[in-house]
């Protein structure tokens, strides 16, 4: 084999190499966040209505029949109403129908479980290419990092805009309808009449979205040829699409981020334990214990007298909340001085200095933009790792980016979850349908996948590789610029609203002020 030849082979050896190490690397990633986002489901989901009311049939029916005696007739009626398929039953399936229902339930759960870890992976993203830049740079002859090149952050860039086109345009919508669906009228009820229910109501759809994209391309891009053909799916139309979910999710981000940092801090609040200058922890233990005593009483007045007429169940729940408020107060009581006049105050500077920085960065990026045409978030595709650090504070400041890039999606989250329009979306324990997960699911994936562009916007990371997706609004300058006016506006506006509020209630709570009677 001639020397030229050897050396060709050599190199598609190695490229082979490398692409089988990519292809492990991102294999692992994302099986490391569908494991953990598989947690988070199960931690969340409700149990299936049948598996509940089976288990509230009385225990002493099974017995019976496992000893082989003679069931009461009430007994008896109850559990032959219960197992039986009859229509005089409590409508029960047979357990075969209810073990195919459950499955499905389960593979539905599995899409929104790889819906929340293309999400949780697009948040991780931008942070893991600036860490990844700065570590080439301060290590570019180490032999342990050389797997961190620009090839695998463009495939990890690609594969998160793939997922999330796959994600946002049929599993998704997929999961709704399946759990929406009971099959065509006249059809043989089971779960493939679901299925084809569900795919041609999603062909339907899909159909209609490609419609609206293709009107809005040719309107906006003013093409003769982009209104005569819907050629070039991969290659224009789906990243549109992208571009246009995109663009709602920067908005959505925009109102969500401003009022989720004025929430944080009542958020942190109530998760840390406040000075005894600022919380009077004795007095409210007092009360919630006398609250939970008198709730008791009446309780208990109530199962012994019949002259009582007391709704039981709802004094229960009210014992049962009274109950937790008041474990959850003595474990604050019990914390230590150094958490209680430390860790409060910490945090609260802590917050305030990220928001601070936040808004002074969004600020001189509006000066930025008004000076100079370079700071435009235009995209530099074909920028490669390792070559320059992305801050001009090196190293200290790509750390800062990857944080404030963590908090505003945090605060992000908590403004979502707190307005008064996406409240109802908030997951309880154990007890969120499924529905509820998949709106859950795909709200969070909106969010993450408008990250990038967002931190980059604002000017709070210079890193913009998109990967393959194209944003065509952010080259234009009005938008960009009112976008920075309307973030620091609406942040500082939330900021001193909130804090002024809180300043005021505590100084009256601290004083005292709140006992007074009023006029």
């Amino acid at each position: 084999m001639a020397p030229a030849e050897q050396d060709a082979l050599a190199v598609r050896e190695q490229l082979f190499h490398e692409r089988v190490r990519e292809c492990l690397i991102c294999t692992l990633l994302f099986a490391s966040l569908y494991i953990l986002c598989h947690f988070v489901i199960t931690h969340f989901k409700k149990h299936t209505d049948f598996a509940a009311s089976r288990a509230q049939i009385p225990w002493e029916c099974f017995c019976g029949i496992w000893s082989g005696g003679r069931l009461g007739s009430r007994q008896g009626a109850m559990l032959r109403a219960a197992l039986s398929p009859s229509p005089i039953g409590l409508g029960f399936p047979p357990p075969a129908v209810h073990d195919d229902e459950d499955a499905a339930v389960n593979r539905i759960a599995r899409l929104c479980t790889f819906t929340l870890a293309v999400a949780l992976g697009a948040v991780l993203l931008l942070p893991f290419s600036i860490i990844s830049n700065e570590v080439l740079l301060s290590f570019p002859q180490n032999y342990y990092v050389q797997w961190l090149n620009g090839s695998l952050i463009h495939g990890l860039w690609n594969l998160v805009f793939l997922f999330s086109n796959l994600s946002l345009v049929f599993l998704m919508p997929f999961a709704y309808f399946f759990t929406e669906s009971e099959g065509f009228a006249g059809s043989k009820k089971g779960i493939m009449a679901r299925v084809y229910e569900t795919s041609v109501v999603l062909l339907l759809l899909t159909l209609l979205v490609l419609g609206m994209v293709w009107v809005a391309s040719a309107i906006v891009g003013n093409n003769a040829a982009s209104r005569q053909s819907l050629h070039d799916l991969w290659e224009y139309y789906l990243p549109y699409l992208y571009s246009c979910i995109s663009l709602f999710g920067v908005l959505l981000l925009l109102l969500c981020t401003p009022f989720g940092l004025s929430t944080m801090f009542t958020v942190t609040g109530k998760l840390l334990v406040k000075p005894r200058l600022l919380e009077d922890l004795d007095e409210q233990l007092s009360c919630t214990r006398l609250e939970e005593a008198s709730v008791s009483r009446r309780i208990s007045s109530g199962k012994a007298s019949c002259w009582l007429n007391l709704n039981v169940e709802l004094l229960r729940e009210q014992f049962f909340t009274i109950r937790s408020k008041r474990r959850k107060l003595e474990l604050r009581h019990r914390a230590s001085p150094w958490q209680r006049n430390l860790g409060y105050p910490l945090a609260m500077l802590g917050l305030l200095v990220l928001t601070g920085i936040s808004v002074l960065i969004v600020c001189f990026h509006v000066l930025e933009l008004l000076l100079d045409d370079a700071a435009m978030p235009r995209g530099i595709q074909d920028a490669s790792l390792g070559q320059v650090s992305f801050s001009i504070f090196g190293s200290f400041g790509a750390a800062l980016q990857v944080v404030l890039i963590f908090y505003l999606m945090v605060s992000s989250v908590v403004g979502f979850y707190s307005s008064p329009l996406f409240t109802r979306l908030l997951p309880e324990r154990q007890d969120t349908p499924l529905t509820k997960i998949i709106g859950n699911c795909v709200s969070l994936l909106v969010l993450s996948s408008a990250l990038p562009v967002f931190s980059r916007t604002l000017g709070i990371t210079r890193f913009d590789l998109l990967g393959d997706c194209r944003f065509n609004w952010l080259g234009n300058f009005y938008i960009v610029f009112l976008y920075n006016m309307g973030f620091a506006g609406l942040t500082t506006l939330c900021l001193v609203k909130r804090v002024s509020w809180a300043v005021q209630a505590e100084l009256i709570r601290a004083f005292g002020l709140h006992k007074l009677p009023l006029p």
